[in-house]
């Protein structure tokens, strides 16, 4: 029997592979599944990782109102021709894009994931317009996925949608995580030494890592504020940042630029696609972010059994609770990211305590393959 089509789309083929790795194989022993992104290239690279079928759509994370309407058309004309069960997006340019086009194609069945509000730090005539997507994203969609509770609660309390129409699937999390993967023991201490050695650390360091954009939105400001601070009064500290700027889209301060210049207790590694090594050499996870879906980040070091200071913001303060596995901040708050450091580094029994539960409260709620399971009982209801 032929299988029936699944259609997943993301606005950079990074969200399909980072986001979602391994989901998309795993859904092709059910589904023919195709993926959908720009860059044809990495999205070739992705297709051939994932071991399905792909499809290029020019898309810009941008507000780009032309180039968006010559993706709907396009992607029109695909969905017209492959007539799929299901087109389910993710991120919010393809979610406009691919629901637009879905609903005008007759798609029975139009699925969004939600795994962030970006529009939540805008305001006056942006904001206007960015509600204004989201509600057409959601009224085209015949299922809206938020990944989060906190999620779905802030799209039901701004009437997005009707509350019939939103479901937060398995306790949360686009795609669970790999625990097998992410797991501290596959780092022997030869491999943590060496890697240290590199980036000039020593076994005497408190070392916190920070590992995503490192953009305004990510709190990256009020983190190095506060570490700037910390690493006067504590010699032995040190913050790793994993990952790489985006200077046009969300820019970072020029004195928070300077100082991560400056300051030789800070290291920066750039993107790494295996981000488990600096997980393995550190000690403590750093979350300042203003907003979230539910973060794979704070999942993936909680398996690599780090405890996690984290804002209070949806997803990350359902992955964490205070004082088991974590702890919790106030958003924007330098002051709080000094003390919550201070204290892991200062007070041994408590960053112990929440070391021995940060793996554990991870593999108990959300091991990846339930997730993918949840997707999937998702899907086989569709008809």
């Amino acid at each position: 029997m032929e299988k029936k089509k699944l259609i997943r789309i993301t606005t950079v083929p990074i969200s399909l592979d980072k986001l979602l790795t391994g989901q998309l194989q795993f859904m092709s022993s059910y589904y023919k599944v195709i993926a959908v992104s720009s860059d044809s290239d990495n999205l070739t690279k992705l297709g051939k990782k994932e071991n399905v079928d792909t499809f290029h759509v020019e898309m810009s994370r941008k507000i780009t109102p032309v180039a968006d309407l010559m993706a709907v058309y396009r992607l029109y004309k695909f969905l017209k021709k492959e007539k799929p069960l299901i087109v389910h997006s993710h991120t919010p340019k393809a979610g406009i894009v691919g629901m637009i086009a879905a609903r005008l194609a007759g798609v029975p069945h139009r699925l969004h994931t939600v795994a962030g509000l970006p529009l939540l730090e805008t305001s006056g005539a942006k904001r206007v317009l960015l509600d204004y997507v989201e509600k057409t994203t959601y009224a085209c969609a015949t299922m809206v996925y938020p990944n989060s509770v906190g999620l779905q609660n802030i799209i039901i309390e701004n009437q997005y949608c009707s509350a019939a129409k939103v479901k937060v699937i398995a306790k949360g999390s686009s795609n669970g995580i790999n625990t097998a993967f992410f797991d501290p023991d596959l780092f022997s201490s030869e491999q943590k030494h060496e890697l240290k050695q590199k980036l000039n650390l020593t076994e005497e360091n408190f070392v916190f890592v920070f590992v995503g954009r490192l953009v305004k939105d990510k709190g990256i400001n009020e983190l190095i504020e506060a570490f700037e601070l910390l690493s006067k009064t504590n010699s032995k500290a040190r913050l790793v940042l994993v990952g790489d700027y985006e200077h046009d889209l969300d820019p970072l301060s020029n004195k928070t630029l300077e100082a991560i210049k400056s300051n030789n207790a800070i290291i920066t590694v750039g993107f790494q696609y295996d981000v488990r090594p600096y997980f393995a050499i550190s000690n403590a996870l750093v979350f300042p972010s203003y907003r979230e879906g539910f973060p794979n980040v704070v999942m993936q070091a909680g398996a690599m059994e780090l405890p996690c200071i984290v804002s209070d913001i949806n997803g990350c303060n359902e992955i964490i609770e205070e004082g088991k596995n974590g702890t919790i901040i106030p958003v924007k708050s330098a002051k709080a990211i000094l003390d919550k450091m201070a204290v892991l580094i200062e007070n041994k029994n408590f960053y112990n305590q929440l070391r021995v539960e940060a793996r554990k409260m991870i593999l108990d709620r959300y091991d990846q393959q339930v997730v993918w399971e949840a997707i999937l009982d998702e899907y086989t209801k569709l008809k």
